[in-house]
């Protein structure tokens, strides 16, 4: 009884998260720091049970949408505990942003449901990997903010980011670091252990899309911490890599799952 009334209050609840989110993004600039640091705290709360419900559900299903807005979860999650150390970081009203469209995408694409001979090492794996997107997608919002930094000091305008270039940088490298260490437990998991953990029915180790453009993702973020160890890459050369390495972790995953839930599934 309580599991069948899941998804009508998940329903609910992510209407109301989106408001909340949609709320903090149009009246970010108008309302003060602090209202819109409580405001984007609460969406950030209500998001956190809608992903709870979403879970509860029987059978427990994944797709790219959920993964999506489990993603942008974790990087609102950084967003807010970092705030607290960094309230002059202005990144609210395009997270919010995020957060309203991600949080809506599961009720249109609530994903498949979980193979029956699954490994319960499958959660394990799915939340090194998530894991690793929110870190990286963390490096993404603050090298967006690094661009925006160096664009306003070459025109000789201010600094509304709200942190100086050199912090920045310096976190933001930090988040990729981290990003990439549990991105190489993610693949060495799935490597070494895949057979396990998707079932005995599947191959350890497919050469599939998810599997090439997840490499192609840490072949490129293994190149750039070399490059900055080595070479000291800075800048818009590291920025860029940065986006090139999420668009292919956003290909890897999210992309191929889109394809084969919503595009495939479509085709006559």
């Amino acid at each position: 009884m309580i599991l069948s009334s899941l998804p009508s209050a998940g329903l609910w609840l992510s209407g109301a998260t989106a408001l909340v989110y949609a709320a903090t993004a149009l009246g970010a600039g108008a309302a003060g720091a602090g209202r819109a640091q409580r405001w984007l705290a609460l969406a950030w709360l209500l998001h956190a049970l809608t992903l709870v419900l979403g879970l509860l559900e029987a059978p427990p299903r994944f797709g790219f949408a959920p993964a999506l807005s489990m993603t942008a979860w974790l990087v609102l999650t950084v967003y807010v505990v970092e705030s607290q150390i960094y309230p002059q970081l202005q990144a609210r009203w395009p997270l919010a942003a995020l957060g309203a469209l991600t949080v809506l995408l599961p009720l249109a694409f609530p994903g498949a449901p979980l193979h029956p001979s699954a490994s319960a090492w499958l959660p394990l794996h799915w939340a090194l990997g998530l894991a690793a997107y929110g870190l990286l997608g963390a490096a993404v919002v603050h090298a967006a903010l690094m661009s925006r930094a160096e664009r306003l000091m070459r025109i000789g305008g201010g600094a509304p980011v709200g942190l100086p270039l050199l912090t920045l940088e310096r976190i933001t490298f930090r988040f990729v670091e981290a990003g990439f260490v549990l991105l190489t437990a993610t693949l060495a998991a799935g490597f070494l252990f895949g057979e396990q953990i998707y079932g005995t029915s599947l191959a350890p180790w497919k050469w599939d899309h998810k599997t090439v453009f997840s490499l192609l993702a840490w072949l490129t973020y293994a190149v750039l911490l070399a490059g900055r160890a080595r070479l000291g890459w800075r800048g818009r050369r590291a920025v860029q890599m940065i986006y090139a390495g999420a668009v292919f972790l956003l290909l890897g995953y999210a992309g191929s799952r889109f394809v084969l839930e919503v595009i495939l599934r479509r085709s006559p």
